[in-house]
């Protein structure tokens, strides 16, 4: 009964619970509870530029070209809606930018107009990322929007115009806006895309600021701290994602950038390399494919990858990734199903926030196993005495009082100690290893051995003051017609409530790993405080009162209850000695 922690399996589960819904009110909803015990050992993040590091606010700042046909193009080719008063714009952020710069030219951006004109739609494809859409204007005109190398190569260009384009368009991105090409082509009649998207009159560029998100910083200098690595898996021009990349605060340059074309010539040895030389990388142009070859590269290197996705093509890459995380506002609902964890603000700072969450729950669940760790010798060693003397001494603890421990008293403590704060640092430490599992030898030595022991005999020496002052010799009788008998519930009762207070040591000494319990706070977690009044009232409910005597206990002497009030000074205080101990070891190894 004592080797049996049975309130350990309801309280990981609850802690767990809560911890999702902790991290729920911090922008992440996790889907499953095992994730929250993967995300504290995530290696490497891969997140998307666009609404996830930036606002995804976009704004045309810049254009080259007529302003005239940009906002034709601009008007035409679009899907966002926009009601009759053309008012309200909604939609891709892109092109609501789009259609808002439009209208400020005077063209018509409604949706029922647009429709009525539209003959075709060929909608952005990852691959070519560009659209386009066909209109009745005279004939069926072609109006296309995209990626400038894309855009520009399906034009009718000389060397010299084609040139200049992308100088325009790399010193657009060179100061960390998005760029996007305009084009079209009037046409004879409406074939198939590629008859389409062929032979384009190029328009001109446009240029969209899309600001980096304010907290996005503090969030990434958090992940330097902790050891994770960032990667920035994005759609967007090299430039312009190395810009963005920069002002939020990774450390990469031109050699960091690798371009979507590139990566797909290159074998998944040079792949494996890359990943393995460089810790922060950009890949621009990048496409779902582009993805999940990187998720596969990171963990077989033995990463914990967590995965940024919006699109249905980066369900595979979600599901693949340790931890994929789905976009709840600009996603759609086939990532955020593939997905483990759903950002409902869509913020990087929020994966990072469920990160150190992922690291506070994981290091609470050790603190409450070794919280019933260090109860299970001083519940086991009543019986080693009692077993090894050949029942000269009288068994010190029963069933029923381990019963009352075990479901009882520690059960609401260590429930309060899976809501501890996170501990000073947590976000300062590297992952923990894939494979680490909760219980470490360290953690067995202080519980069983170390807290576990001084408890033992506290609670021994309690058993021996009541029953040896009672006239007790070895072997004598301690039966119901024993004149010592009442004496031995009296004694056994004093074991019972001598663990009870050694339990209120262990709750204020498993708080902390290393940090002293003036750095934690002693009222920093009043869940706790309430924990240990509850055990306390509840130890004082069934030994002075009737339900005492048909749990075979016995309220033991005045003199024997004073003996317990320095039991938990003892314990508590003892390990903090073992902490400040360790403590020291950790700065004299550094």
């Amino acid at each position: 009964m004592a080797n049996v922690p049975e309130g350990l399996l309801p309280t990981i589960t609850l802690a767990l619970a809560v911890g999702v819904r902790a991290l729920t009110k911090e922008g992440a909803l996790v889907k499953r509870l095992s994730a929250v015990e993967t995300l504290g050992s995530t290696t490497v993040i891969c997140t998307d530029k666009t609404g996830t590091l930036t606002e995804n606010r976009m704004r045309v700042v810049d254009h080259t070209g007529d302003v005239g046909a940009l906002a034709a193009v601009a008007a035409s080719c679009a899907t966002a809606e926009v009601d009759a008063e053309g008012k309200r714009l909604s939609g891709d952020p892109t092109e609501v930018a789009l259609l808002a710069y439009a209208q400020e030219q005077g063209r018509d951006v409604r949706s029922s107009t647009r429709e009525r004109r539209r003959q075709a739609l060929f909608a952005f494809d990852s691959a070519r990322k560009l659209m386009t859409t066909v209109d009745a204007e005279d004939g069926p005109v072609a109006y296309t929007k995209g990626a400038p190398e894309q855009v520009l190569v399906r034009c009718a260009l000389d060397r010299r115009e084609r040139a200049d384009a992308v100088a325009d368009a790399e010193a657009f991105a060179a100061k960390g806006l998005r760029v996007l090409a305009l084009a079209r082509r009037r046409l004879d009649a409406v074939g198939d895309r590629d008859e389409v998207e062929r032979d384009l009159d190029f328009v001109g560029l446009i240029a969209l600021l899309d600001p980096p998100r304010p907290e996005v910083r503090a969030a990434v200098e958090a992940c330097h701290r902790a050891g994770i690595r960032v990667i920035v898996v994005t759609g967007d021009h090299a430039l312009t994602a190395l810009e963005v990349a920069r002002r939020v605060g990774l450390h990469v340059d031109e050699d960091d950038v690798v371009v979507a074309s590139d990566l797909e010539q290159m074998p998944d040895a040079d792949l494996d390399r890359l990943l393995a030389e460089r810790r922060e990388l950009v890949f621009s142009r990048s496409s779902p494919e582009t993805k999940l070859r990187i998720a596969d590269a990171l963990r077989a290197q033995g990463e914990v990858v967590a995965m940024t996705g919006d699109g249905v093509n980066d369900a595979p890459a979600l599901r693949r990734a340790d931890i994929g995380v789905a976009m709840g506002i600009a996603g759609t609902e086939v990532a955020r199903e593939a997905a483990t964890m759903v950002l409902t603000d869509d913020n990087f700072a929020s994966i990072v926030k469920a990160v150190e969450g992922g690291r506070r729950v994981y290091a609470n669940i050790r603190k409450f196993v070794f919280y019933f760790f260090a109860h299970a010798t001083p519940e086991v060693v009543p019986f080693l005495v009692f077993a090894l003397s050949g029942a000269l001494i009288p068994l010190p603890l029963t069933v029923i009082q381990i019963l009352a421990i075990d479901l009882g008293t520690e059960t609401l403590p260590a429930l309060a100690l899976g809501r501890e704060p996170a501990e000073q640092g947590v976000m300062d430490q590297r992952p923990r290893p894939r494979g680490e599992g909760v219980i470490r030898k360290q953690m067995l030595v202080r519980a069983w051995l170390f807290l576990g022991g001084i408890s033992a005999l506290l609670v021994l020496g309690g058993f021996f003051y009541v029953l040896l002052g009672a006239g007790w010799s070895p072997g004598d009788a301690i039966g119901e017609s024993s004149s010592i008998h009442h004496a031995y519930l009296q004694a056994t009762t004093m074991t019972f409530l001598g663990i009870v207070a050694c339990q209120v040591g262990t709750a204020l000494a498993a708080r902390t790993e290393r940090s002293s319990l003036r750095d934690v706070g002693l009222t920093s977690n009043r869940l706790l405080l309430w924990g240990i009044a509850f055990e306390l009232v509840f130890a004082a409910v069934i030994v002075a009162t009737p339900l005492a005597a048909p749990l075979h206990m016995a309220l033991p002497p005045w003199d024997a209850l004073l003996l317990l009030l320095p039991f938990p000074v003892i314990v508590w205080g003892a390990d903090e000695l073992w902490r400040a101990r360790r403590r020291r070891t950790l700065v004299t190894a550094q």
